[in-house]
This record gives structure tokens, C-alpha cells and sequence, in this order.
């Protein structure tokens, strides 16, 4: 990392520390089934993704054409959604008159080309909108399985060579009934400051939210072993890796939190 996004993350955790979430009017949310079980990191190799986290799996299917979402954006547009459900309590939410417009509510510059945050969101969007999820419990003495579409209807009205230009028609996206309900009901609170601050890393938008969810109702500590948190992650988080070998997570009294 170098100095100048150091110098960035510092100044971010100061204010979010001198100032909570609510108060800031940075309090967003995040869908509980993606944050037990995480979407992909990285473009995966077919159209079905599978993610376990001890008896809870997750399983994403996509249309063979478009493909799986898959790094930071989808993560940031479901938290968007979430967040938007939460506080619109619409099933139908309407992503702007303009692609700059949404993009904006994403902390996401316009930038043209083919590998620039317009195609990409455009590709990421599609990929999003039309995937399947299954979530399958399976314990002991019992098991079960939910399953949603993530949108009923999308319609993005956005011009990629005039990503400014206002169109006649709202873009928008129609969640279905099953993923409303389970993000209505089930959100998992964050911070948006954070979640703007760690964007560049999809495995750093993971580790926040799962932290979010685990410390929401923890009451004691829990040692969480590295297999667990390989399962939740994925592979590509080695032994090697700098977060260490298990994490000790205690109640977040004051600042503490995991460690």
C-alpha cells in the first residue's frame, strides 16, 4: 500500500471513530445471505459458484451467456440495494436519470474504454441483475434450502458514450419478492464510510461485513479457526497470509473488536 492511500484509510478510520455510522448519516446495509457466504473475488471459470461457511452454503447460478458477478461492484451495488430497500421499503428502486448519477452513489468515477468503470459497471450490473442464489442449511437433526432470483425486471436507460446525459425514463431495477423480504427483514448494519474506504478490495469489503455481522450480537469471545476462514473468504486466502493463522473475535466494547 503506498503512502498516499495510508494517509487515506488513517484519515477515513479517524472520522468514522470520531463519529458513528447513524450520526453521520453513513448508516447503510448489507444482504445477510451474501456476507455469511461471499460472492465470488474474481471472474470464476463457469456460470455456478459455490461458497460454504461451516452448515450454510451458497450457491449462485447465472445465465451461460452473461456469467457470474464477480469483484468490487457487485458488492457495492448490493449494498446499495440493500441499503435503498431498507429505506424505501420498495421492492422497486430507481438507480438515477443518469449513469454518472448512480455511479456517484457508488463512490465510482466514469471512465470510458474497455476496461473502464463504464463498461465494467454496465457488465457487473447485467451479471448481478439476472444470477440465481440457492442458500441449503444442513445441520444434524436438520436441513432446508431458499432460493431467489436477486431482480424480478431491470431496466438501465444508461447511454455508455454519454454517461452524463439524462434519459426520458428512470433506470431501475425490480428486486424479487424472496431477496426483498430476506433484505427487509435480515439486513446486516454498516458503516458506508467504511465500506467506501476499503472499495479497491473485494476481499476487504468481505472480511468488514462478516465483521459487522459476527460482532452485531456477539456476547463472548470466540476463537474462529483458519479453516472457517477459508471457507468464508475462499482459497485464495493462504496460510501465508498476513491476517494469521485464527482470529479471536470479543465483543465490541469501546473499539475492540477482532483480532
Amino acid at each position: 500500500m503506498n503512502r498516499a492511500n495510508l494517509d487515506r484509510l488513517i484519515t477515513d478510520a479517524l472520522a468514522i471513530e470520531a463519529q458513528d455510522a447513524k450520526e453521520a448519516g453513513a448508516l447503510g446495509y448489507m444482504a445477510r445471505a451474501l456476507v455469511q457466504a461471499t460472492l465470488p473475488h474474481s471472474k470464476p471459470d463457469s456460470n455456478e459458484f459455490e461458497r460454504r461457511n461451516g452448515a450454510f452454503t451458497l450457491v449462485m447460478l447465472a445465465p451461460s451467456k452473461i456469467g457470474l458477478p464477480y469483484g468490487v461492484i457487485p458488492r457495492l451495488m448490493m449494498a446499495w440495494m440493500t441499503t435503498e430497500a431498507v429505506r424505501t421499503k420498495q421492492r422497486e428502486l430507481v438507480l438515477g436519470d443518469s449513469m454518472t448519477e448512480f455511479m456517484s452513489q457508488l463512490d465510482m468515477l466514469p471512465t470510458g474504454g474497455r476496461w473502464g468503470s463504464i463498461t465494467r459497471l454496465r457488465d457487473q450490473s447485467r451479471r448481478l441483475f439476472t444470477t440465481s442464489v440457492s442458500c441449503f442449511f444442513e445441520g444434524e437433526n436438520a436441513a432446508g434450502e431458499s432460493g431467489f432470483r436477486i431482480a424480478d425486471r431491470h431496466l438501465l436507460w444508461w447511454d455508455p458514450q454519454s454517461p452524463n446525459q439524462k434519459s426520458l425514463f428512470n433506470s431501475t431495477v425490480m428486486l424479487s419478492e424472496r431477496f426483498y423480504e430476506e433484505v427487509r427483514t435480515s439486513p446486516v448494519p454498516i458503516d458506508m464510510r467504511a465500506m467506501k474506504a476499503l472499495k479497491k478490495s473485494p476481499l476487504a469489503l468481505d472480511i468488514y461485513f462478516w465483521l459487522s455481522y459476527r460482532l452485531s450480537d456477539l456476547r463472548q469471545a470466540r476463537v474462529i479457526p483458519w479453516p472457517a476462514l477459508q471457507m468464508q473468504f475462499g482459497a485464495s486466502l493462504s496460510r501465508g497470509n498476513q491476517l494469521g493463522r485464527a482470529w479471536t473475535c470479543t465483543p465490541p466494547i469501546g473499539h475492540e473488536w477482532c483480532r
